[in-house]
């Protein structure tokens, strides 16, 4: 005889609150900031586990997404602070970082010409000279030489000041990279919402109002999102429900965000090197939390650079059902804050074997989720290449 999640729990030595927050979840009843305080404080990682694998499958039964896709990073020099940043280099120190040229960035596109690549993502440092009008010609010149690539682009907090340095409104600004090509934002810059902490580890850059309202205007100009919440450093579980509070409250206003993605914080080479990273039992905790919290959001996704290939594998079991893509590129960002993985690429076929692994089935997407190819369905033919 098969038992439910519900029917496991209520066997075993659950505590009533607990087993009231299982009744909720699994009947799809949405489940209160304080109960989501309980599931971080009191639950135990079988628990969430339990339930969350449970909820994903109900959602995405044993499928796991992927995209094939490449990053873009045109500069590391930034003009703001973040204290927990081992990837950017203020401009006074600009000798120490990387400046691509316009030709440069186009090389790298045209290298992928002939790749059934479909995403390209392009963030980085925010460079006083790489302003609204240039970044918008890029993608125009990038859609030129790969008419279907999707262009994610820009955090809320390179948007922010290239809005601002043009004297646009986040509407206007976002509205001109639109008509140029770009496709939807990624998630970055959120960090955590709370004002004190956010004072504390990125004073200087976009408000948690301005990066909520830019991904809201996104929205409603037709630009779909993603959204991230960077974890693991100063901030309490408080500060993390907070966070998903809002995101939730704007998923219910918009439906425009297409999943979410924990970051956890890594501590080499950064001005927060003296705090320690939180354990993988604390990752796989967020993780399912998460997918239990954030019911609105139909995907979460585990960045496997950050995390690491083993971690990302153990996160199919608490909540995730997305791995990101084969990142083809040299990423930067968490490799020098200390990731596991100095070199953040995987073939499509390492890719398909990292989740088939776990006995779940890999089905590539694109980057607003339409399927492309399950590959039980029609599998791959051994690859050669470092990425197709």
């Amino acid at each position: 005889m098969k038992y439910s999640s519900l029917d496991l729990l209520k066997k075993g030595n659950v505590s009533a609150a607990l087993l009231s927050i299982a009744e909720k979840v699994l009947a799809e009843e949405r489940i209160s900031a304080q109960e989501c305080e309980v599931l971080y404080e009191k639950a135990s990682l079988g628990y969430l586990g339990m339930l969350a694998n449970e909820i994903k499958e109900q959602r995405h039964g044993n499928v796991v997404f992927f995209n094939r896709n490449f990053h873009i990073e045109p500069t590391n020099i930034c003009v703001f602070d973040c204290k927990f940043c081992s990837y950017s280099r203020l401009l006074k120190h600009r000798e120490e970082g990387w400046e691509y040229s316009e030709e440069q960035i186009l090389d790298i596109v045209r290298s992928y010409q002939n790749k059934p690549v479909t995403e390209v993502h392009i963030v980085g440092g925010v460079h006083p000279k790489m302003g609204l009008q240039y970044f918008a010609e890029l993608i125009r010149k990038i859609k030129e030489i790969m008419p279907n690539i999707h262009v994610k682009a820009f955090t809320a907090v390179e948007l922010e000041y290239m809005c601002r340095k043009a004297g646009l409104s986040f509407e206007d600004g976002l509205k001109v990279l639109k008509a140029h090509g770009q496709d939807s934002l990624p998630g970055g810059g959120a960090e955590i919402f709370d004002e004190i902490i956010r004072e504390q580890i990125c004073a200087d850059k976009c408000t948690a109002q301005q990066w909520l309202e830019i991904h809201r205007t996104a929205h409603k100009i037709g630009m779909p999102s993603n959204a991230t919440m960077l974890y693991g450093h100063i901030e309490s579980y408080a500060h993390r429900i907070d966070h998903m509070e809002r995101l939730r409250k704007l998923q219910d206003e918009t439906g425009g965000f297409n999943t979410f993605i924990p970051l956890k914080f890594r501590n080499k080479g950064n001005q927060m090197s003296h705090i320690a990273e939180v354990s993988v039992i604390e990752d796989l905790r967020n993780y399912a939390v998460a997918r239990l919290y954030l019911d609105n959001f139909a995907h979460i996704k585990a960045y496997w650079p950050m995390i690491g290939r083993s971690t990302a594998q153990l996160s199919l079991s608490y909540g995730v059902n997305d791995l990101d893509g084969t990142i083809d590129d040299t990423t930067k960002i968490y490799s020098m804050a200390g990731s596991e993985e100095h070199s953040p690429s995987l073939s499509t076929e390492e890719l398909i074997a990292l989740i088939s692994e776990t006995g779940r089935v890999a089905v590539e997407r694109d980057t607003v989720y339409n399927v492309i190819r399950n590959y039980t369905e029609q599998p791959l033919e051994a690859e050669t290449t470092s990425n197709p």
